[in-house]
């Protein structure tokens, strides 16, 4: 019968030592049979298990000393033992798991990576460069430190709950839009062969069952907007001060338009000649060319404007390029500053008794139409530039609508500047 080598302690193996001449030399640590501790001239230790695989004699590597103890170095020898008995080739099995995983790594791809690789195809098509930069902050402050490091394949409906659940009662609408950004890079990672199955950030039948609905949670607060019966005097208010910022403000309130369309406006863009102001698709937020009527209170407005030569804007800032956003605010609360210190009450909306903001211009405009006058709803909503039916859609792209919509215009014009006492009267002529 083979010897059996006696069975060493742990302090045993720990003086076990190289005796300084030759190559490496190998001691049986008994235990389980065929168990060696490997030690290198300069006393580097490894495990060794030899034994017959088959009808070949085999070293399996087990690990280093002291990472992998005596204790654990018996279990794994027994381990492979085991698989030996049952047919399976330790070392053969560790080859495939080790190309497995070298074909997954070279496959995978982590969450902070397909952002990247997202955003690099997908940043040019927003417009807004204000939401670009909101995409990208919002994903690398709320999801990276989360799921940054995850292979996009191995995450989970708990994972993009993980990252949501903090945020979705106190920061509602960020949270919302956090887990649309995720479900798109999620969605791009399975076109591009990085994952399969279904995308664990999706909200119907999925995340939907875990979080209560946002409307839900925090109600939608509207933009202050002005009174109707206020429209006329903040009107008269801002005419009378002066300041570009002040002149974008009222082009903004005869217009009807969003706040960064009239901050962006060109000359090039207004034809003054048949009182028209053309928004191309890349600067609207629906995507597509908008046609504005200019009233005459519009046109008159642009003509008293300076002109630079080497400036296209028609609102510049003082050292050129756009008014900021926050000038326009700045002018609107010092307007509601001001009359409020003259009555005590303001340019406040109506219903949450808020400053009116730019924004809420359009809002007054929208309640006019509806509450003052008899033109159609869906002609309010295309000069909003909001989303409206295919029928007055194709209406508007024959041109008709904007004949209709330039008597709108007109009326509302007239109604800001007081020159309609009764403006129910105001009727669309058909």
């Amino acid at each position: 019968m083979p010897r059996v080598a006696n069975e060493l302690s742990a302090l045993e193996v720990k003086r076990l030592k190289h005796p300084g001449k030759g190559r490496n030399v190998t001691f049986a640590v008994g235990g389980v049979s065929g168990l060696y501790l490997q030690v290198t001239p300069n006393n580097g230790r490894t495990w060794l298990l030899r034994t017959k695989v088959g009808d070949s004699r085999r070293e399996i590597g087990l690990g280093g000393y002291p990472d992998v103890t005596l204790s654990v170095a018996r279990d794994r020898a027994r381990e492979a033992k085991d698989k030996i008995r049952r047919g399976i080739d330790p070392i053969e099995e560790r080859k495939a798991a080790r190309a497995a995983l070298k074909a997954a790594q070279r496959r995978g791809l982590t969450f902070r990576d397909a952002t990247d690789k997202y955003l690099a195809a997908k940043l040019n098509a927003f417009k807004n460069p204000k939401h670009r930069q909101q995409w990208r902050n919002t994903l690398a402050s709320y999801a990276s430190p989360e799921i940054g490091d995850m292979l996009v394949n191995d995450i989970s409906v708990q994972d993009v709950f993980r990252v949501l659940q903090p945020i979705w009662h106190d920061k509602t609408e960020t949270a919302s839009r956090l887990r649309g950004r995720i479900e798109a890079v999620l969605s791009w990672a399975t076109i591009a062969g990085h994952r399969t199955g279904d995308n664990p950030a999706r909200w119907s039948g999925n995340l939907k069952e875990l979080l209560p609905a946002p409307s839900k949670v925090a109600r939608v607060r509207n933009h202050p907007a002005l009174k109707i019966d206020d429209a006329t005097q903040w009107f008269a208010s801002v005419r009378e001060r002066g300041g570009l910022s002040n002149r974008a403000l009222e082009f903004a309130a005869l217009t009807a338009s969003r706040s960064q369309e009239v901050r962006g406006a060109r000359w090039d863009e207004i034809d003054s000649d048949v009182g028209l102001w053309i928004i191309p698709a890349q600067r609207m937020k629906m995507d597509r060319e908008h046609r504005v009527p200019l009233s005459n209170e519009a046109l008159a407005l642009l003509e008293a404007l300076p002109r630079y030569e080497e400036n296209p804007l028609v609102f510049p800032a003082p050292r050129g390029g756009e008014l900021s956003d926050m000038s326009l605010s700045a002018a609107m609360r010092k307007l509601h500053k001001s009359q409020f210190d003259s009555d005590g009450v303001g340019f406040i909306d109506r219903v949450s008794k808020r400053p009116a903001v730019p924004h809420g211009l359009r809002s007054t405009f929208r309640d006019w139409v509806a509450e003052r006058t008899h033109f159609q709803s869906d002609m309010a909503e295309v000069a909003l530039a909001h989303k409206v039916s295919n029928a007055v859609e194709a209406a508007y792209r024959r041109g008709d609508m904007l004949d209709k919509r330039r008597r709108m215009m007109t009326a509302w014009s007239e109604f800001l500047n007081g020159k309609q006492e009764t403006s129910s009267n105001i009727v669309e002529f058909r």
